[in-house]
């Protein structure tokens, strides 16, 4: 006779599934989420809790979200319930970037497939089809930003294309320029001559990039140093197309020079014995052996303060470059790296712009929107200046004065979305002063007012605001708020008039930004002015103008929210982004920041530590991911990494998290497995307890009362 042991034996019972099956989970979950409307319904339970509020930065409303975008929110949404857990009312809200060239280029595209020109098109019509695109792209990646399981007000998310936004977003503007720190200058911007616009810094991406760089003879026409007469001063530069734009040298009083006369050189050299050359001590070696002179007597040394009040020849005189060329002094001029003498071309390059200001040089107009020398431009009229070394070298050399030219491979600023390499150029632009009202003192006031995490976070933008020149806020396109700006025809100046400003604000509240360009000048001027005497600024606000202003639009604007922000978090290139702007933009109009703390997460980086590149083919993509483990597999994967460093991921990294995940769930469902029967009279009372258990006890209960 055999005993069934079975009723003598325990064993764990529960419903509880061995395995998650998330994908197939995980959207019911979040259906039911939906239907109970648990996110309302949390935040109706935190009535009369402390508000706290993570305030997102917006991505832009273009494509399917990537592993940063996931990486982010995930992580915001983690701090969101944690902060929720602890006893906060924590209201979220997500929002979008939905102007600008991404978007723009979509549609010419869309109009080049049909055969048709952006430029014969209606601008309203235009811009409508711009607003359509980007409100399609919200709703998908609002879908799969949930997919990932983030709380937030997705019913109600903020949109910086929204009409209200649009309103607040100038009037925003409006404050700078009604208190003298929003004007027009003409100077150096980084320009892309494929989208014909100028570029914020954060839309900049440096890449490797082969320049011809060349050394050239500037002759002496003059100087009070009579040693001088006869020779030349030498200069390095990797832009030989800025040549024609030349209209001074720079030298450093505190460096010593050298004037030395050539007594042989290599084969093909063009130099020639005889030349008297002057350049900077200290570089005396490496310029020789890059000019190929093998042998020189020097002449004398010369402290810098010797150049001083010497003329030059620009190095194509006599081929329409007639005009005398300054030896000026330039603090910016060191020994680093050339020949310590300074070829400068106000149009391109802020230092050449700095110098020429303080020395009332001329700031010519020699390159336009599209890359090309204009008509009026000697010798390289219409040449496009990514095709201009050759010819440019060729001149020089029939000048005499062209010494070397050699291939130099070097990290150069390009575009983040053409990828195309860019130049500086001088342009009317409009630009908020760092200086005429504090704005940079203001800010690096609020940097130290400010929590930083990782603690370095703080110096590295702080160093940008310390260094940074003044905000270029206009671009040259179609899709953006428009600038709204009137210009008096007779003193150039704009006008500043609350009354008009009200008006327009009032109009893109109802109409948004295409108001400025489907109605005419009189409805915003009224019966105040006459609408012949102004020009109407056709430029739209630069992006980051926008994203920098969401605080003032959403979170002054939403009672749910308040200002300024418990946190900000975003990736660390948002130093000369988001943190950066939104700090200039409320400094500038409020005085201080617009976050209390600032948190920065890494880049996320493939499994070999690359970074992730179409042409790598090693990107990771989070919706692929979510069907095949889970999104809290993603999730725990992000818990589980640090988020101050990049982190890593791929197909074996997601495995180990999956099994990690596995082992959490099995040894929970043994817990609950293990409680299966369990009765009133089994419960231990709490005097038996060891020590560590009933000091967990107590906590649990003092956090319950809290």
């Amino acid at each position: 006779m055999t005993r069934d042991y079975k009723t003598s034996v325990f064993l764990p019972a529960t419903e509880f599934p061995m395995r998650g099956d998330l994908p197939k989970l995980e959207p019911a979950i979040l259906d039911r989420w939906e239907k109970i409307d648990l996110y309302d319904r949390i935040r109706d339970d935190s009535v009369g809790r402390p508000r706290w509020v993570l305030h997102d930065g917006p991505p832009y409303a273009n494509g399917d979200i990537h592993i940063g975008h996931a990486v982010n929110k995930i992580l915001k949404d983690v701090i969101n319930r944690s902060q929720r857990m602890l006893g906060q009312d924590v209201s979220y809200v997500p929002g979008w970037d939905c102007h600008g060239l991404p978007i723009e280029w979509k549609i010419e595209e869309k109009y080049r497939a049909k055969g048709l020109d952006k430029n014969a098109v209606p601008v309203v019509e235009f811009r409508q089809e711009c607003r359509a695109f980007a409100q399609h792209w919200v709703g998908v990646q609002a879908e799969e930003f949930k997919r990932l399981g983030i709380m937030g007000d997705w019913q109600q998310p903020y949109l910086t294309m929204a009409y209200a936004s649009e309103a607040q977003i100038f009037r925003e503007l409006m404050k700078f320029l009604m208190k003298g720190a929003l004007y027009q200058g003409f100077r150096p911007v980084l320009w892309s001559v494929v989208e014909q616009t100028a570029l914020a810094d954060a839309e900049v991406e440096y890449h490797d990039h082969t320049s011809t760089q060349i050394y050239v003879r500037f002759p002496v026409v003059s100087s009070p140093n009579a040693a001088l007469t006869g020779a030349g001063v030498v200069i390095w530069t990797t832009t030989p197309w800025t040549i024609p734009a030349n209209r001074a040298v720079a030298f450093n009083p505190e460096l010593a020079y050298a004037l030395i006369e050539v007594t042989d050189v290599a084969e093909g050299a063009l130099a020639k014995p005889g030349d008297k050359l002057i350049l900077a001590a200290d570089l005396l070696e490496a310029t020789t052996q890059a000019t190929k002179i093998t042998a020189f007597t020097k002449l004398a040394d010369l402290p810098g303060t010797a150049l001083e009040g010497t003329i030059l020849a620009h190095p194509l005189r006599g081929q329409g470059y007639e005009f005398d060329v300054p030896l000026l002094p330039g603090a910016h001029v060191t020994a680093d790296a050339g020949t310590g003498l300074v070829h400068t071309a106000p149009s391109h390059g802020e230092d050449d712009f700095q110098l020429g200001k303080q020395f009332g040089l001329d700031v010519p107009r020699t390159v336009a929107g599209d890359g090309k020398y204009y008509d009026s431009v000697p010798l390289f009229a219409g040449v496009h200046v990514f095709k201009a070394d050759a010819p440019v070298c060729t001149a020089l050399t029939e000048a005499g004065n062209l010494l070397a030219s050699a291939k130099l491979l070097h990290s150069y600023p390009h575009s983040w979305r053409s990828k195309a390499p860019l130049i500086y150029r001088a342009t009317p632009q409009w630009f908020i002063s760092m200086d005429t009202d504090g704005l940079r003192d203001k800010a690096l006031k609020a940097i130290d007012d400010t929590k930083w995490f990782p603690a370095q976070g703080k110096n590295r933008i702080g160093a940008m605001i310390a260094q940074r020149p003044d905000w270029c806020v206009s671009r040259q396109r179609t899709w953006g708020v428009p600038m709204a700006l009137f210009i008096d025809k007779k003193t150039g100046e704009p006008l500043r008039d609350e009354g008009v400003n009200a008006r327009i604000a009032a109009a893109f509240e109802a109409e948004g930004g295409d108001a400025w360009f489907a109605s005419p000048a009189s409805r915003f001027l009224g019966n105040d002015y006459n609408p012949e005497d102004y020009e109407q600024v056709s430029d739209v606000v630069e992006v980051w103008f926008d994203s920098g202003s969401t605080h003032a639009f959403v979170l002054e604007a939403r009672p749910d929210l308040k200002w300024p922000a418990d946190l900000y978090l975003e990736g660390s290139d948002q130093h000369r982004g988001w943190f950066h702007t939104s700090l200039l933009e409320s400094c500038g109009t409020r005085g201080r920041a617009p976050y209390d703390a600032v948190l920065t997460h890494g880049f996320t980086l493939d499994e070999q530590g690359r970074k992730m590149s179409k042409s790598l083919g090693n990107g990771v993509d989070p919706l692929v991911v979510m069907n095949e483990f889970g999104a809290d597999i993603l999730r725990l994967w992000a818990m589980l990494s640090d988020y101050s460093e990049d982190t890593r991921i791929g197909k074996s990294i997601l495995q180990y998290t999956a099994d990690h995940y596995r082992r959490l769930r099995n040894t929970l469902r043994y817990l609950l497995g293990a409680l299966a029967g369990f009765e009133d009279a089994e419960k231990l009372p709490i005097a038996e307890m060891p020590e560590l258990e009933r000091w967990v006890l107590h906590r649990l209960a003092e956090l319950d009362k809290e």
